[in-house]
């Protein structure tokens, strides 16, 4: 028995997310563990990075699981072609690698990053992946109200109720809106740890600033209330990537 990451990127926009979920039908979990175990011959249970909200995508994202397979990695280009012929075309596998046996896709990671579009023009062939909002935004405004998120740990008012969290402190080490085109946006953000809602929340809360309904001292003020309730509606979820995981190179096999 070893332990391997799974490096995939799926279309999250018919799934409710990647955890299994009793009351959920079609994640992106349940749909590749159905999968990989039928192909391997063998029980596979997957350990995502992280829990990701309906609808919401991801380029890079990373699970653990254990396998008596021999060859996964000797023959890894072959697996990673068997997989992706039986897996539904929403979901593509990347990259296999064997780690220690220790090893842990979630609690191993010492960085995030998500990016999360938005457009200003309808646009008919991005309207699915960005957020069409109308009217004149700020982003120098937004930016800095942005840069202001490194000053704090705790955000709490950006995470939805009722987690179960031991902690809602996290290390951001970026938070930047940058034009990704004509009428585009891209908002970047990495940090050691995300609480469930945390970017979406804070996107809506921001295009508030960029619409002037609140000033970087009302941000600020959001921040350290510690409440959800003041902060700004979540922004849509059609328009949010999971894009990076970081790990130590020692939890690597050789």
């Amino acid at each position: 028995m070893a332990r391997f990451f799974l490096t995939l990127s799926y279309n999250g926009s018919e799934f409710n997310g990647w955890q299994i979920q009793e009351n959920a039908a079609s994640t992106v979990e349940q749909a590749l563990e159905e999968k990989l175990s039928m192909l391997l011959r063998e029980k596979i249970d997957l350990v995502g990075c992280g829990r990701t909200d309906a609808g919401v995508h991801a380029k890079n994202y990373v699970a653990h699981f254990d396998s008596h397979c021999p060859d996964l990695i000797e023959n890894k280009n072959h697996w990673i072609y068997k997989f992706n012929t039986i897996l539904p075309p929403t979901i593509a596998i990347q990259n296999i690698q064997k780690v220690k046996d220790t090893s842990h896709a979630r609690f191993e990671a010492t960085q995030r990053v998500y990016y999360y579009y938005l457009n200003q023009h309808k646009n008919p062939f991005r309207d699915n992946f960005s957020w069409y909002v109308y009217g004149d935004l700020d982003f120098d405004l937004m930016n800095k109200a942005a840069a202001t998120l490194l000053d704090y740990e705790d955000f709490t008012s950006f995470s939805k109720v009722n987690t179960q969290n031991k902690t809602n402190n996290c290390k951001i080490t970026k938070a930047v809106w940058q034009k990704n085109g004509e009428h585009e946006w891209r908002f970047t953000i990495s940090a050691d740890r995300f609480l469930r809602g945390m970017v979406r929340a804070i996107v809506g809360t921001l295009v508030m600033v960029g619409k002037n309904k609140i000033s970087i001292s009302d941000f600020k003020k959001i921040i350290e209330a510690k409440n959800r309730q003041v902060a700004g509606n979540n922004a849509p979820a059609n328009a949010l990537f999971l894009v990076g995981i970081n790990y130590p190179k020692e939890i690597f096999s050789e």
